[in-house]
């Protein structure tokens, strides 16, 4: 097994006069892994993110029990601070993580508050913003960005720390398609490129099937299947309130391969999907 960079061991949380929201939590992600974290709404998947970087139950106070590890180390005792150096995150509402009144001072104000010396942060803030696709944008005012530039701001200035795991939580819900398909390619080259984990919280994992290598799924604040991306699809897919969460593909995928007892490659995109059933259903004579 990959080495585990966030651990969940027995966890479970309930918020401040609030119900238990996450019930027995056991689950690893592995290192370098991009996986995707889907599931019904009200499944626990925020609450689970925001455990991964300390903000419960150590921000929000509630009830809870077991421990959650983050790279090798318990996040009790640490200060979220401290956490963000090594694990990044981005929220659905990304306004409210949105703090100065420029581009470059967004991406600034993390790493001064972290320490950085000045010459360090005009180089990561420049480095920055050109791996988002907004070079020489520093001394734009956030009014001036769109919508979608704004959310792409706040990646960069999530990504100028250079953390080791980067999370973000459904970064797509406000964009229409072409913008969430554009979103999440940039993510897709930026953890190519910098060889980190990222984890995404996604309703529509249409759109990170492309990408995905892992896959939980929560329903009812518990996992109800983890492992790679095709593991944990065939696992979902035999539990019919969670069937309908997959990838529209695999679900004509797995229906497919319960119907004629065949076994069909991992389709990643409609072109392979087409091509194969081209090959077996048609040139093949099933």
């Amino acid at each position: 097994m990959s080495e585990a960079v966030i651990k969940f061991e027995k966890f479970y949380y309930g918020y401040i006069n609030g119900n238990v929201v996450l019930h027995d939590v056991n689950l690893q992600i592995s290192k370098g892994s991009f996986t995707v974290i889907s599931g019904p709404s009200g499944a626990g998947k925020t609450t689970l993110c925001k455990s991964m970087v300390g903000i419960i139950p150590y921000y929000y106070g509630g009830r809870y029990a077991g421990d959650v590890e983050v790279l090798g180390e318990t996040t009790k005792g640490k200060r979220v601070s401290d956490l963000s150096m090594r694990v990044g995150l981005m929220l659905d509402d990304y306004e409210s993580q949105l703090v100065s009144l420029t581009a470059g001072e967004e991406v600034a104000f993390g790493l001064l508050n972290h320490g950085f010396a000045p010459e360090e942060v005009a180089t990561r803030i420049k480095q920055a913003l050109a791996d988002v696709g907004l070079p020489g944008r520093e001394n734009y005012q956030l009014d001036e960005l769109s919508g979608g530039q704004r959310q792409r701001l706040l990646l960069a200035s999530v990504l100028a720390v250079h953390p080791e795991v980067l999370v973000l939580d459904e970064p797509v819900s406000a964009m229409d398609p072409d913008g969430a398909h554009a979103l999440y390619k940039l993510l897709y080259k930026i953890y190519q490129e910098y060889h980190m984990t990222v984890i995404v919280v996604e309703h529509n994992i249409n759109f990170l099937l492309p990408y995905a290598t892992n896959m939980i799924v929560m329903n009812k604040g518990k996992v109800a299947a983890q492992g790679t991306f095709e593991e944990a699809a065939a696992i979902a897919y035999e539990m019919p309130e969670l069937r309908q969460n997959l990838p529209e593909l695999w679900q004509v995928k797995l229906a497919l391969e319960n119907r004629f007892g065949i076994a069909l490659g991992a389709w990643r995109n409609e072109e392979d999907a087409l091509k194969e059933l081209q090959e077996k259903f048609v040139g093949g004579g099933l």
